[in-house]
């Protein structure tokens, strides 16, 4: 294992924060799996997962079992996970910027048409070698002045030429989903198989904000849509397919899970072939992918008492009952209930609604939303 500390810039006089990585295999080895943990500092699952996740890669690294190259990023968020208000974790938001950390990310498309767009040939690997190399070399070349920066830029730096990225994080309450573009999922299908999701959101690139994941993957997808633009008949694959995990819940912090899901990833990297090894069948799946478009959010009306009146992960019928907001002083009562119907994938940790909460999410099968698909 190469251990690798990537010091960020210095925000303030006195402090200094840096970004760990762990290196297993050969540079330049293929495939090349990106995993990172904890972006949204407080969601703490995937820091579990990804500590026994390093112990069977040390184990095969001892073996000499590891066929690609795996860059294994623990703990993704050194600057929101110093963040604390009142006791309160606050790993969501920089609360220098208020910017979110997994927003912001940048348009690596842009980059590559611009330097070597032009250059590209009826050569697919090649072609794919050069966007690599041309965007790798843009990051290395950027001087960013703030943390919040440097985090974006190492991250992207580690992640960039990579054949598929796991960015792994939780939700409020959730059960275990997949965020990811359209054009990843044949891809990431195994992935989900062994994580056993009950929940996949696919989307076109552009769901809103530039997240890690996306711009990530769009950088192929939307660099073939400028080429075509362009009238250049350059032919380039889908050569990264990368994913939000969604682990559960915040609370969901539990050994027997992180090693069933650290298990599923390790299988995956066996199915890949970054990993020597038989993964066994693929199992069914518990879900079908649904249009992220077709998610459903449910908010408070009003303050009150949240009540749950469904269980997470429960298959929901329009007009089916999700929760009550209760208001103890003047004895009423509102019942939020989904329009669509669909699987109740996330809710709110909290009991306490102010007006606005987003209460719950629920997976549907038909798209009805357009524009800002993910929540700031």
């Amino acid at each position: 294992m190469d251990v690798r500390h990537h010091p960020l810039p210095r925000t303030s006089l006195g402090s200094a924060r840096m970004v760990t990585s762990l290196h297993f295999g050969t540079p330049g080895a293929r495939p090349k799996v990106y995993v990172q943990a904890s972006l949204h500092a407080d969601e703490l699952p995937g820091m579990l997962v990804a500590h026994h996740l390093r112990q069977r890669l040390l184990a095969a690294e001892a073996d000499g079992a590891l066929r690609g190259e795996i860059v294994l990023v623990p703990v993704a968020n050194p600057i929101g996970l110093a963040q604390r208000i009142d006791h309160r974790p606050m790993g969501r938001f920089e609360l220098n910027t208020s910017e979110n950390f997994n927003r912001g990310y940048p348009d690596l498309a842009r980059v590559a048409f611009e330097r070597v767009g032009r250059s590209l040939d009826a050569d697919a690997a090649a072609n794919v070698q050069r966007v690599r190399a041309a965007v790798v070399q843009w990051l290395a070349e950027q001087a960013p002045v703030t943390e919040l920066e440097g985090l974006r830029l190492t991250l992207f730096g580690l992640a960039a030429d990579a054949d598929v990225v796991l960015d792994l994080h939780c939700d409020s309450e959730a059960v275990v989903h997949l965020y990811s573009e359209t054009a990843c999922w044949p891809t990431l299908e195994p992935l989900a198989r062994w994580l056993q999701a009950e929940t996949v959101l696919v989307a076109d690139y552009g769901a809103g904000g530039q997240p890690f994941d996306e711009q990530l993957s769009g950088l192929w997808s939307q660099l073939r849509a400028q080429l075509d633009a362009a009238g250049i008949a350059a032919p380039l694959p889908q050569a990264c397919a990368s994913a939000t995990v969604e682990l559960r819940g915040e609370a969901d912090v539990d050994h027997t899970l992180a090693v069933r899901d650290a298990d599923a990833i390790w299988r995956y990297l066996q199915h890949l072939g970054a990993v020597a090894g038989d993964p066994g069948p693929i199992p069914a799946p518990r879900c079908e992918p649904t249009p992220l478009a077709g998610s459903e959010t449910l908010r408070a009306p009003c303050p009150g008492v949240l009540v749950f009146l469904a269980p997470v992960g429960a298959a929901l019928r329009p007009g089916d009952a999700v929760a009550e907001i209760l208001d103890p002083i003047d004895g009423g009562s509102v019942t939020l209930r989904t329009a669509h119907g669909g699987r109740l994938y996330a809710r709110a940790r909290e009991r306490y609604a102010p007006a606005g909460l987003t209460v719950a999410k629920v997976a549907g099968r038909t798209a009805f939303r357009t524009g800002m698909l993910l929540s700031e």
